[in-house]
């Protein structure tokens, strides 16, 4: 049990040696992208969550 766990790190240090890592720059880049669409994604909806309440209000309040 301890020989193939101890395999299974060497192995998979040796995988990330093969692994094309991103520059810091394309790092805050990614992060920027993902934080900007998650805003946007959100923003979205909660315009549709409003639109969808106040036709809801509208049909069960008359």
């Amino acid at each position: 049990m301890l020989n193939s766990f101890i395999a299974y790190v060497k192995e998979t240090r040796a995988e990330l040696k093969h692994v094309s890592w991103p520059t810091n720059v394309q790092t805050i880049n990614f992060t920027i992208a993902v934080v900007v669409i998650s805003v946007a994604t959100s923003i979205y909806l909660a315009f549709f969550d409003s639109v969808f309440i106040s036709l809801l209000q509208k049909v069960i309040l008359g």
